[in-house]
């Protein structure tokens, strides 16, 4: 596949997660790879928006005549860090009809009486769905390693558990889309900020997110382990800086692009006579 316009490089190789990465060194308020401005980022995410559809929409017919694949899109980050702005401005350029979207809160009682997957499996993408967790199963190692919710034995055994979930979803067919929103603490800071003087961002905010921020080393710690342990071949991590917004969403957009290009997707034939019923169609 060629590069989009004003990439110098692929989103997906150059902010693919690799062995030696380290968290703590990446910048945030960068755009890697490419050359261009807010304005020009802007211009790309509308331009490539349909080429996105259009996969969407060729995986969601194929399930139609017995096609197998799915994607998984999960999105993980610090609060403010534009999870919402992924669904928003990536995710909604697509069919809605083909889309489920599912965001983990805290979990109920119910859930907490089962393994920390059982909430988590039904909501694997179907056949020809483009499924996005918006936040995830790895909230069950991250809040929970800083918090210590969980000691090291059941964080390792949840590590191993998640690899396994994963590669039995690509192993029938779902390919699966691991992205980090990279956001700076300064950054972060002023989003906060943002939403505590505008009265159309006021719903926004939670008071929790500033006691989060106060464990911003033991996240990022948490975070590499998450890198180091998860991953795979199959469910590879994509850690995306987040500071500019346009450059994040216009990122993403491109490796979800990639993911499904490489599908080789098709237009299904139909199962029907085509010349019979383009003939029926003139009688009509």
């Amino acid at each position: 596949m060629s590069l989009p316009v004003g990439f110098s490089d692929h989103p997906s190789e150059l902010l693919r997660v690799v062995p030696g990465f380290v968290l703590a060194e990446q910048p945030t308020k960068v755009a890697p790879g490419f050359s261009g401005k807010k304005i020009d980022g802007a211009e790309t995410l509308a331009v490539r928006s349909p080429v996105l559809a259009q996969l969407q929409e060729q995986l969601f017919a194929e399930s139609r005549f017995g096609g197998t694949k799915s994607v998984l899109l999960i999105l993980q980050a610090m609060d403010t860090a534009g999870k919402g702005g992924i669904v928003g401005h990536v995710v909604a350029a697509v069919d809605p009809q083909g889309v489920k979207l599912t965001t983990f809160k805290t979990p109920t009682d119910e859930e907490k009486a089962h393994d920390f997957l059982w909430r988590v499996r039904p909501a694997a993408p179907e056949p020809g769905m483009f499924g996005v967790f918006d936040r995830s199963h790895y909230e069950d190692v991250l809040i929970h390693r800083v918090h210590g919710w969980a000691d090291e034995t059941e964080l390792q055994r949840r590590y191993d558990a998640i690899n396994e979930f994963e590669a039995e979803l690509a192993e029938c067919g779902t390919s699966i889309v691991k992205i980090m929103l990279n956001l700076g603490p300064d950054e972060q800071l002023e989003r906060l900020a943002a939403r505590l003087h505008d009265p159309t961002k006021y719903w926004k905010y939670s008071p929790t997110d500033l006691d989060e921020r106060k464990f911003w080393p033991q996240y990022m710690d948490a975070y590499q382990r998450v890198l180091d342990r998860t991953n795979t071949e199959h469910a590879p991590w994509h850690v995306v800086p987040a500071d500019k917004k346009w450059y994040a969403r216009m990122a993403v957009q491109e490796i979800l692009i990639k993911a499904l290009g490489g599908l080789n997707l098709q237009w299904p034939a139909g199962d029907y006579d085509l010349a019979h019923e383009r003939a029926r169609l003139k009688d009509a």
